[in-house]
């Protein structure tokens, strides 16, 4: 190995060369590994922050040291920095040791219940964007926020630094539509419906979604069973204004790209921070260039929103700061006691989906909800009067949807002329029975989603369960519940297991006790 100099480059400022070497590991957003005794010599430590360069690209990385994994000329280079600045092993790298952020200091102060500053909040989101904060640092900013909320005002500053510090898109016409769920119930598919309703009602709307955080399958991963998601800016632009909608993964696009850094951080706590999710709808909103937003708020006891107070305090403020930044909003506060329709997972939504747009017969929830959401949009763009939803019930009766989803599909590299009879879903399946008779009283919508995710879902989107059972049906002994598909027979079994220890739908007879409890002989 060759030994590079140091080289003082201002007052106590050290630079170092160093070789790169490659480490295939994605742990840490932002992580570089020193060998032990070159960083002391430099003065760092475990948490330290470094400036690697390598020819005009640069990337600013937190520091972990090791004795064995690299020699004192080299410096580890892990998944995402490597991506940054192009780095390969055997490369030269510049490393200079940088200063902790300002932010920093504001995190902390937030931790402290204290309000922020507009340069505050733009500090964090900037050095968030730049990848300047440590895993732990960002934590501390989720955690704070979550504990200690954030008023109007600094949400207000907090959606409009998301959204400076990403690329939006310019539309040459207008106006331009979107909506929004803001998650929690599974087999929420309606998107795919909603899009090719108001797409052929000659609206625009470019609708950005994204894939599964902690459910079973975002709107992004469902369509990719029947379309190419990763749009480009350009390629949302122009078919958005050729045909009137897309459906594109908001995270193939750098909108607000702070957002999915803050969302990574917050799925292992388990955390929605209120004013968080305010902010990152409304900025992915604006930046996609939207005009005018209907949002669907899920309300029931396994979703986000737990109750009506929540919900109307969502509208609200939804409401509010739309009108702050420039966005039309109206809110629908929905029913969220259990999935949507009765299939759950990428494919059997997709198939499920295609089937109410071929018109064949599908759970009332799918074709009133999707319905009444883009009634809601056409009402915005003065179509149907006062009754948006008539004139969406006609555009979806008469083919013209479905046309639209084919057109859509198409122009987003799909095959136009697959149906729902196509869609290939897994190919392992089983049922899961009635152990009583009765009436379904209950379905879990966290279970629901768990026994999806062990079968496979979203990463393998033939997983998935149809619920042949919902709440308030009659159920003999012995009926079939649900099916529960898989691509695996391991996962499958695994699913099975713990679709029969968590039971996910409760089963009661009309006669909830009776009193006295004993037998008169």
């Amino acid at each position: 190995m060759k030994n590079f100099k140091k080289h003082l480059i201002s007052g106590c400022d050290i630079m170092v060369e160093l070789i790169a070497k490659k480490i295939d590991l994605e742990a840490g957003e932002n992580t570089v590994i020193l060998n032990k005794r070159e960083a002391e010599s430099l003065g760092l430590r475990s948490q330290s922050r470094v400036k690697v360069i390598k020819d005009n690209e640069s990337a600013v990385a937190i520091v972990e040291t090791s004795l064995t994994l690299v020699e004192e000329d080299e410096i580890g280079v892990l998944h995402r920095v490597s991506g940054r600045i192009n780095a390969n092993t055997g490369d030269v790298l510049k490393v200079v040791p940088t200063k902790r952020p300002e932010s920093i200091d504001h995190i902390r102060e937030k931790l402290e219940g204290k309000e922020l500053s507009e340069h505050a909040i733009k500090e964090i989101i900037s050095d968030i964007t730049e990848r300047r904060l440590s895993d732990i640092e960002l934590s501390a900013y989720v955690s704070g926020v979550y504990a200690n909320g954030m008023n109007l005002r600094e949400t207000k500053d907090l959606t409009l630094a998301m959204i400076e510090t990403g690329e939006t898109i310019e539309f040459d016409k207008h106006p331009i539509f979107d909506h929004h769920s803001i998650g929690g119930v599974p087999g929420n598919k309606i998107t795919l419906l909603i899009v090719p309703i108001v797409a052929a009602a000659g609206l625009m709307i470019p609708k950005t979604s994204s894939r599964a955080i902690s459910s079973a399958g975002g709107t992004a991963d469902i369509f990719e069973v029947l379309a190419d998601v990763t749009l480009s800016l350009n390629e949302i632009k122009k078919i958005t204004e050729e045909i009137g909608g897309t459906i594109a993964w908001g995270g193939g696009v750098n909108l607000a790209p702070s957002d999915d850094l803050i969302i990574r951080a917050e799925y292992p706590l388990r955390i929605d921070p209120y004013s968080q999710v305010l902010a990152s709808v409304l900025s992915k909103k604006k930046a996609t260039g939207a005009e005018y937003l209907v949002m669907d708020i899920p309300v029931g006891p396994d979703t986000k929103v737990k109750d009506l107070d929540k919900g109307r305090r969502y509208a609200r403020d939804f409401v509010t700061l739309g009108e702050e930044i420039g966005i039309n909003v109206r809110c629908a506060l929905s029913y969220g006691g259990q999935p949507i329709g009765r299939t759950v997972g990428p494919a059997i939504e997709a198939k499920e989906a295609l089937q109410a747009l071929e018109g064949k017969e599908v759970p009332t929830s799918l074709i009133e909800k999707s319905l009444e959401i883009a009634g809601m949009i056409l009402e915005f763009g003065g179509i149907g009067e006062k009754n948006g939803k008539d004139k969406a019930r006609s555009i979806l009766e008469s083919g013209k949807a479905l046309d639209k989803m084919k057109e859509i599909i198409e122009n987003q590299r799909g095959d136009p002329d697959i149906t729902s009879d196509t869609v290939p879903v897994g190919g392992h399946t089983a049922h899961i029975y009635a152990k009583e008779e009765g009436y379904v009283g209950t379905v879990n919508n966290h279970t629901i989603i768990e026994i999806v995710r062990c079968a496979g879902g979203p990463y393998h989107k033939g997983a998935g369960i149809y619920l042949k059972k919902k709440r308030g049906d009659k159920v003999e002994k012995g009926e079939i519940l649900m099916t529960i598909y898989s691509e695996n027979t391991g996962k499958l079994e695994e699913a099975v297991k713990l679709a029969k220890h968590s039971a996910p739908m409760s089963i009661e007879g009309m006669i909830l006790e009776k009193h006295p409890n004993y037998k008169i002989v």
